[in-house]
């Protein structure tokens, strides 16, 4: 599971590398990661180790590397 949610984190990090901001939406789609909660557990991982920054929008929430 560790290794699943590492290798998550990296896709989300290359599509955010990619793109100035995405929205979880966008984000789910850029990485083409299929479940919600491995999402979220990937954007866990990158939050905890200080290096994503949120933004609520009106609908969703916009996630930029910092």
């Amino acid at each position: 599971m560790i290794e699943t949610i590492g290798n998550n984190a990296g896709l989300v990090w290359n599509a955010l590398t990619a793109n100035n901001g995405l929205s979880i939406k966008a984000l789910k789609k850029a990485t083409k990661i299929s479940k919600e909660k491995d999402l979220y557990a990937a954007l866990g991982w990158l939050a905890r180790e200080g290096k994503l920054s949120f933004e609520d929008a009106k609908d969703d929430v916009i996630v930029t590397l910092l």
